[in-house]
């Protein structure tokens, strides 16, 4: 069967460092997109740096070392920048160091990490992220200290996440919930925002220009990588459908069905 692939291939081989989010481009649930432990060793061959970028923060970095590893992938920690990272530093850029936090307890463990803790009872921020440890007291009480007037953040706008089984409520679709109740709209995090670009940059000790997104969504990913001014790839094996590239405003500079088809342009 013949590997789709559509677009500029030269991006990949002009590429200094890759940006790869995980969910549906490296990833599903527990199993590996096919062949893409094998991009990941061809980029260590040829020498190139790479970083993961995942807005999905219900498990904070070691844990996301410790899973790819299992995979089949060799990650360090460094390797690993979630849209839970971003959060912290732009809470603690605006003096927060108290959020009711409704997210995992391994989101609440990486905030701790930027001095931010999780308080029930006098928090100065509510901050929103796919949470599946979700009940709905959990979620009423968020609810209550927006209608009390506390901003509202959310990690990531993704509406869902892909799993082999289909796609789950993600942080988008739990955060509005929130402002249906309120009159306020929440500030969301993480990709798209370009300074997860900018955060990544300084991680690789590059510039922006010389590096290449790849992922599965087109309302962050490819849209990051538009606002940005980076090139980009969009794979299929995730969330997007090239039905909705069609009528998407956010164009990739490349289509390819997965990773492993990149592979001969590197």
């Amino acid at each position: 069967m013949n590997k789709y692939i559509k677009g500029d291939r030269t991006v990949v081989a002009n590429a200094k460092g890759f940006l790869l989010d995980l969910d549906g481009t490296v990833y599903l649930g527990d199993s590996l997109i096919p062949g893409s432990d094998k991009f990941i060793s061809a980029l260590a061959d040829d020498g190139r740096k790479w970083l993961f970028i995942t807005n999905n923060c219900s498990k904070n970095p070691r844990e996301y070392s410790e899973k790819l590893t299992r995979l089949g992938i060799d990650t360090p920690v460094e390797r690993i920048f979630t849209s839970g990272e971003l959060a912290a530093r732009v809470l603690r850029s605006k003096g927060v160091s108290r959020a009711f936090v409704l997210g995992t307890p391994s989101l609440v463990e990486q905030l701790e990490q930027f001095g931010i803790v999780h308080d029930a009872q006098d928090p100065q921020v509510v901050l929103s992220s796919f949470d599946l440890t979700l009940t709905y007291d959990r979620l009423l009480e968020a609810v209550r200290f927006a209608q009390k007037g506390l901003p509202l953040f959310a990690t990531h706008p993704d509406m869902v996440c892909p799993t082999p089984d289909g796609p789950i409520p993600d942080s988008g679709l739990i955060t509005g919930m929130i402002e249906h109740c309120c009159d306020g709209k929440a500030t969301y995090l993480g990709k798209p925002m370009t300074e997860m670009v900018q955060g990544a940059s300084e991680r690789l000790a590059l510039e922006p220009s010389s590096l290449l997104f790849i992922g599965d969504r087109l309302y962050t990913d490819m849209r990051m990588a538009n606002d940005a001014g980076i090139s980009s790839v969009l794979v299929l094996s995730g969330e997007a459908t090239l039905e909705d590239l069609e009528d998407s405003p956010y164009k990739p500079s490349l289509v390819a069905d997965s990773v492993a088809s990149l592979i001969p342009f590197l």
